[in-house]
């Protein structure tokens, strides 16, 4: 209880900031990955080179994919806490 005294809670307003932020971030990130991917193979004539862009692009996208599926359960906790909080 004497830490959490320290610390000021968050307001509503700056988790809902927090929240649209994120989603900003992520789908500049999904975009960028795209974008990359269309780029990736211009100009390279190497089999191994394209094989090994492709290869980290498909790391990147899927890792993008699992901090975004993070992000959604951590959100899905928030808004229930919420409706449970409106119930009482």
């Amino acid at each position: 209880s004497h830490i959490m005294s320290e610390f000021v809670r968050m307001t509503d307003t700056e988790r809902d900031q927090i929240d649209q932020d994120a989603q900003i971030f992520m789908r500049t990130c999904a975009e960028a990955i795209h974008q990359l991917r269309t780029e990736a193979h211009k100009g390279v004539q190497s089999t191994q080179v394209k094989e090994h862009r492709t290869a980290v692009l498909d790391f990147i996208e899927d890792y993008l994919k699992r901090v975004c599926k993070l992000y959604s359960e951590q959100r899905a906790i928030r808004v229930k806490r919420v409706i449970d909080k409106k119930r009482l």
